[in-house]
């Protein structure tokens, strides 16, 4: 369970460094996505967790993340 934890970290780490070096980038990013249809949000979201799954799969078979 402690991995939860060290995971949430590092992804508050990484938002937080985006946020903090290119915030002129993430305006930009932002205003592309409001450009986008729902269904188009809908599948990139589905996209993005379809990666982090198999980003965990492959950590976890490879040893990085113990069971």
């Amino acid at each position: 369970m402690a991995w939860v934890l060290v995971a949430t970290g590092l992804a508050l780490v990484v938002e937080g460094l985006v946020w903090a070096l290119a915030p002129h980038i993430v305006e930009q990013l932002l205003a592309a996505l409001r450009e986008l249809t729902l269904d188009e949000r809908r599948l990139a979201g589905l996209a993005a967790i379809a990666l982090g799954l198999a980003l965990v799969w492959a950590g976890r078979s490879l040893g990085v993340f113990p069971s």
